[in-house]
């Protein structure tokens, strides 16, 4: 959604701050800023411009014109032009020399097709204020000469974009930011949607065209309004377009640039059809087996059982609240217009909306939640801005076909919102806070029922009804978000804010508005008896001594196919026998396998790491690593251990056994390391099977075994750190 700043501060008293300043209020509010553009106000030395003469000058492969401009000076500048849509007597925008333009774009004097041309008259591309133009700029009749063109035009602007997200749809409308940006800055606001409407000031109604709801489920209000003698080809006036320009929409014609307006002014999406092409009666209905439409995009499209349609005697003339159809659509013979605006059931416009991949800017806001209470005030709107601007008659009546709802209420405990934020809110700031939202709020005595109402309370709760979202409300789920306490308020929440429905959504409310940046941080209390197992202290303790002496735990991650671990019958005789040779002693442990891919992986890792980074005094590929002489793999079962001794005698045959340590004796330093922690743990380590270490694998593996790769070694104050 992008907001111009200038059409903010109409409904919204702002105090003098930058668009910046703006744009971080909203975000504390919790609307997700995208980006701040300014625009115009790089653009200086433009006036305007009176034309006294047109001279054209022949020669030449397209129009040129010699013309005579008066700007408010001692003489008239002279300046050449290829435009043609202008004449001698029109005001115009001129660039003087020295003026910049949009982009940096800087203008002088110059001699171009054998005359001089002492400045520029201006299109609305080369203003900014449109992508494209077919000509120059003709400002109305009266037009002060001399003027500055930017402030006369307001081209000066700073426009912010935002992400709007599900469950915020009241945010995809000038109405809905300025009403948060009134509430961040605690200025007043004025609604853009407060009009009356004659059939609610006790004006006599009729109806302006035959209208009727077939399916309440798919549509719960229906509006239309009828200008007859409007003009087509009138323009859309400047204004109006460099606003939809700044928001994002280009502009097309002016019946669909006022309800292109409307839609970013309040919010609610309308659709402009050709009086004249409407055959009988207009029903809002389910499509029917085998129907199609011919939407605005010259797209032929079969439409679903489940598709939500506006119809009429011909068939489907609109996929309703997605995008109209082609054969009702406004042309420039279109005299006679009926403007509808409709309330449409959410979920109803998003799957249809999915279903053929079309998004539009009326299903963006239809399937988030449209104020329901809108369709009258914005039909209104858009009635008198097309008999406004385009010399049409708002004919006397109005169309409206409705459905009966009952509105949400939601019971709530006053005290709740500081129960869920964890810090105190008192009554008064939470009943300030949610009308501020635009909740109606009651007192309740007596504990809730169960579906979240005191007994008693006026109307049903969310449990029963229609929502008024046009969808039927699910009692179930709402019965279960319920929540009792003292002090209970009966809440109704605003027609325009759909997404609140429980009592955890006008917590939210509170708490966002009361600011996220003024909740505490507060560490949670660990419960009482948790902590580290005996084994986790262990393994931590022996994981500390070790690195307090200097040693450094080496890591590879061997990524190997099923190809590599499927090893031919060779390479399993060399992983029984140990991997030695005739005359070799036997030795355990899975890295003695130099075959294996975890050990090869686990060699490339410390050759590519270097000296000085784990290679000298490593255990790999059974260099340093002990062997008890002349036994194979020692494999014992679950009932005996390896030695009697359990303070670790095994481990000192092992490291008698050990073979010369390579790098100044590191390795040999490392045997001795792992002896003195093994004498200092063996003791907790019984009642697990014997020849196992604390994780459950075979004596002899690293604790890694495939999985991981043998750890580095180096000497440091042992007995010490192994104390501690």
């Amino acid at each position: 959604m992008k907001v111009p700043i200038s059409w903010l501060r109409e409904y919204v008293d702002l105090p003098a701050v930058t668009a910046h300043e703006i744009a971080e209020k909203l975000t504390a509010a919790g609307l997700k800023l995208e980006s701040v553009v300014s625009y115009g106000h790089d653009i200086k030395n433009v006036v305007v411009g009176e034309v006294v003469s047109i001279e054209t000058l022949e020669g030449f492969k397209k129009p040129i014109r010699h013309c005579r401009v008066e700007v408010g000076e001692a003489a008239p500048r002279e300046i050449v032009c290829g435009a043609t849509n202008f004449s001698a007597g029109d005001r115009v925008p001129v660039a003087l020399p020295g003026a910049v333009l949009p982009g940096g774009f800087e203008i002088a004097s110059r001699k171009t097709y054998g005359r001089l041309s002492d400045g520029m008259i201006c299109s609305e591309s080369e203003l900014g204020v449109a992508e494209s133009s077919p000509g120059i700029l003709v400002l109305p009749e009266g037009t002060p000469i001399g003027a500055d063109v930017v402030e006369l035009l307001g081209l000066r602007d700073d426009v912010i974009e935002l992400e709007i997200t599900p469950d915020i749809g009241y945010a995809l409308s000038v109405r809905g930011v300025a009403r948060e940006a009134a509430t961040a800055f605690g200025s007043a606001f004025a609604d853009p949607a407060d009009v009356s409407p004659p059939e609610q000031g006790g004006v006599p109604s009729g109806t302006s065209y035959p209208a009727s709801i077939a399916d309440p489920s798919a549509c719960d209000r229906f509006v239309l309004r009828r200008i007859r003698g409007f003009d087509p080809s009138a323009p859309s006036p400047l204004w109006l377009r460099a606003r939809l320009v700044r928001a994002g929409v280009r502009p097309v014609s002016l019946a669909v640039d006022v309800t292109n307006y409307v839609m970013l002014e309040l919010g609610q999406p309308l659709h402009a059809f050709d009086a004249a092409r409407l055959t009988g009666e207009i029903v809002v209905r389910r499509a029917e087996p085998g129907e199609t439409l011919e939407t605005l995009d010259h797209v032929t499209r079969a439409l679903h059982p489940e598709d939500v349609l506006i119809t009429d005697a011909s068939g489907a003339i609109s996929m309703a609240g997605t995008m109209g159809g082609l054969n009702t659509e406004i042309s420039d013979a279109s005299t006679d217009v009926v403007i509808e605006a409709a309330h449409f059931s959410p979920s109803g416009v998003a799957r249809m909306s999915r279903r053929h991949n079309l998004v539009s800017e009326a299903s963006k806001r239809f399937e988030r939640g449209v104020d329901r209470e809108l369709p009258l005030q914005a039909s209104w709107r858009a009635a008198r801005l097309l008999a406004e601007l385009g010399g049409g008659t708002i004919e006397p009546g109005v169309t409206h076909a409705e459905v009966d709802v009952e509105p949400v209420r939601i019971a709530v405990p006053s005290g709740y919102p500081g129960r869920v934020a964890g810090i105190g809110y008192d009554r008064e700031t939470v009943i300030r806070r949610l009308e501020q939202v635009g909740c109606a709020i009651e007192s309740l005595a007596g504990a809730p029922s169960a579906d979240g109402l005191a007994p008693g309370a006026p109307g049903q709760g969310p449990a029963a009804g229609t929502a008024a979202t046009g969808d039927p409300a699910t009692g179930g789920i709402a019965a279960k978000l319920a929540v009792t306490g003292d002090d209970m308020l009966l809440v109704t929440p605003p027609s325009w804010r759909p997404d609140l429905t429980d009592p955890n959504d006008l917590a939210e409310e509170v708490i966002r508005l009361e600011g996220y940046e003024n909740l505490p941080s507060i560490l949670p209390t660990a419960p009482a008896g948790a902590g580290l197992t005996e084994s986790q202290r262990l393994r931590r303790r022996v994981g500390r001594a070790l690195a307090a002496a200097g040693y450094v735990e080496t890591l590879a991650y061997p990524f190997n196919g099923g190809a590599r671990l499927r090893r031919p019958a060779a390479a399993r005789r060399r992983r029984a026998t140990g991997g030695r040779t005739a005359g070799q002693p036997a030795q355990r442990g899975r890295a003695a396998d130099a075959h294996h891919p975890a050990a090869r992986s686990a060699q490339d890792a410390g050759a590519q790491r270097g000296p000085g980074r784990g290679r000298r005094g490593d255990l790999r590929d059974g260099a340093g690593l002990p062997a008890l002489p002349g036994r194979a793999r020692d494999r014992p079962g679950a009932g005996r251990r390896p030695q009697a001794d359990p303070r670790g005698a095994g481990l000192d045959r092992v490291g008698a056994a050990g073979p010369a340590a390579p790098g100044r004796g590191r390795a040999g330093r490392g045997v001795r390391t792992v002896r003195l922690v093994g004498q200092g743990t063996a003791g907790r380590l019984g009642g697990r099977r014997a020849g196992r270490p604390p994780g459950g694998r075979r004596g002899g593996r690293h604790p890694g075994g495939p999985r991981g790769p043998p750890r580095a070694l180096a000497p440091g104050p042992l007995r010490r750190a192994v104390r501690r």
